[in-house]
C-alpha cells in the first residue's frame, strides 16, 4: 500500500513536465513569430506586371506543401524547378492584380532559393491594358500566420527602391491596396488611422517574447497595487521609446534591441528566484519597458504611419498594445491566483519551475537573435 510520502513526488513530476512543455512551446512559437514577413516587388511596364515574391522557406512550404517532394520538411532548387504548376496554383493565382478594375492574368515563371532561408517566386501578370491604377489583393495571406506582413513595392522598370511608386504593407485583416500609376495622386492608404488600435492589439497578442516577459513580471504575485505599478511603469517606458522612434528622434539598431529584449526576459525569470512579490519591481520594468518599446516601433515602421496623422496613429497603436496587455493579464492573473490556492503549486516550487522555463526561453531567443 502506498503512503502519502510515496505520492508526494507526483505534483513535482507534473510541474517538471509542464515546464518542459512550456519551454519547448515558447521556443517553437518564437520561431514561428520570426517567420512572418514576405516581400513583393511589382514592376509595372505597360500592360505587363513583373513580380518577385520572396518568402521564408517554411512559409512557402506552408502555402504549397506539395513542393516538398522528398517529404523532409525542406526545400531545394530541384523542388522549386519541378513545382511550377504548384507555385502557379498555390501562390501566383492567389496574388490578385487588377488594372482599372479589370483582372490581370498571372503566370508563375520560376522559383529558386535565396541566401539564408529565403525562396523567391518570379511571376508575370498580363493586364487588358496599361493600368492607370493597379489594385493588389493577397488571398494567400489567409494561409499564413495571423500576424504575417507582406511588404509590397510597386515600381517602374529600371527604378530602385528609393524611386518606388508605393510601399505598402498588407495583412490578413487588410489584404488589399490600390496604387495610382498615372498622375500625381498618392497611393491609397494601406490602413486607415482607426485600424492602428487593432494593429496594436494584434501585435502584442502574437508577440510571444513580450507575453513571456509579462508573465515573468506577474508570476511572483503580490498586492494588486504593486502589480498595477509594475504594468504602469512598463507602459510608460515603452510609450516613450515608441514615440522617440516613430517621430524619428532616436531609433537604435534592431541588432541591439532584439537581443536586449531577450536578455530582459531571462533576467526577469532569474530575478523571480530572489523576490517574493512585485513590490518595488516597477523600478525594473520602467527601463525594460523602454527597450521593449523600440521592438514595438520596429513593427510600426514596417506597417508604416500616415505622415498626416502620425500622432493619432501612434496613440491608437500604443492604446492597442495596452489593451492587448490588459486582455492577457485579465486571463493570466485569475489563473495564477487559482494556482496560488493549490498547496502543491507553492510547496513544489511551481513559480520557480515556470521561472526557469522563462530564463531558458530568454536565453534561447538571445542566442537565436545574436548567432543564428
Amino acid at each position: 500500500m502506498r503512503t502519502p510520502s510515496d505520492l508526494a513526488p507526483r505534483p513535482r513530476h507534473a510541474l517538471v513536465v509542464a515546464t518542459c512543455l512550456f519551454g519547448l512551446l515558447a521556443a517553437r512559437v518564437a520561431a514561428a513569430h520570426q517567420v512572418g514577413l514576405s516581400r513583393g516587388v511589382y514592376t509595372a511596364d505597360g500592360a505587363t506586371i513583373d513580380g518577385e515574391l520572396t518568402f521564408a522557406r517554411a512559409e512557402l512550404l506552408a502555402l504549397a506543401l506539395a513542393l516538398d517532394r522528398g517529404l523532409d520538411g525542406a526545400l531545394d532548387d530541384a523542388d522549386l524547378a519541378a513545382g511550377a504548376a504548384i507555385l502557379q496554383d498555390r501562390v501566383v493565382a492567389r496574388v490578385e492584380l487588377a488594372a482599372d478594375d479589370q483582372p490581370c492574368v498571372g503566370a508563375a515563371l520560376r522559383g529558386g532559393l535565396t541566401e539564408e532561408d529565403g525562396a523567391v517566386v518570379v511571376a508575370r501578370w498580363r493586364c487588358p491594358a496599361p493600368p492607370r491604377a493597379l489594385a493588389l489583393r493577397l488571398p494567400l495571406l489567409d494561409d499564413l500566420a495571423f500576424g504575417h506582413r507582406h511588404l509590397a513595392e510597386v515600381r517602374r522598370p529600371g527604378a530602385g527602391p528609393e524611386d518606388s511608386l508605393a510601399d505598402l504593407v498588407l495583412l490578413r485583416r487588410s489584404p488589399a491596396a490600390t496604387v495610382p500609376l498615372a498622375g500625381d495622386a498618392p497611393a491609397e492608404p494601406t490602413h486607415p488611422v482607426s485600424a492602428y488600435f487593432g494593429l496594436g492589439v494584434e501585435h502584442i497578442l502574437i508577440g510571444t517574447d513580450h507575453l513571456v516577459f509579462l508573465l515573468g513580471l506577474v508570476l511572483v504575485g503580490g498586492r494588486l497595487r504593486s502589480l498595477i505599478a509594475v504594468i504602469t511603469a512598463f507602459t510608460l517606458g515603452h510609450s516613450l521609446s515608441l514615440a522617440l522612434a516613430t517621430l524619428g528622434v532616436w531609433t537604435p539598431d534592431p541588432s541591439f534591441v532584439e537581443p536586449a529584449i531577450a536578455l530582459s526576459i531571462a533576467y526577469v525569470g532569474l530575478e523571480n528566484f530572489f523576490v517574493t512579490d512585485a513590490a518595488g519591481r516597477w523600478r525594473l520594468t520602467l527601463p525594460f519597458g523602454f527597450i521593449h518599446g523600440f521592438g514595438f516601433a520596429g513593427v510600426l515602421a514596417e506597417i508604416g504611419v500616415p505622415p498626416d496623422a502620425i500622432g493619432s496613429a501612434l496613440l491608437l497603436f500604443n492604446l492597442g498594445v495596452e489593451a492587448g496587455q490588459l486582455l492577457v493579464l485579465a486571463i493570466v492573473l485569475p489563473i495564477l491566483l487559482a494556482l496560488a490556492r493549490v498547496p502543491a503549486w507553492r510547496r513544489d516550487g511551481g513559480p520557480r519551475w515556470v521561472s526557469a522555463a522563462i530564463v531558458l526561453a530568454g536565453l534561447y531567443w538571445f542566442v537565436e537573435r545574436v548567432f543564428l
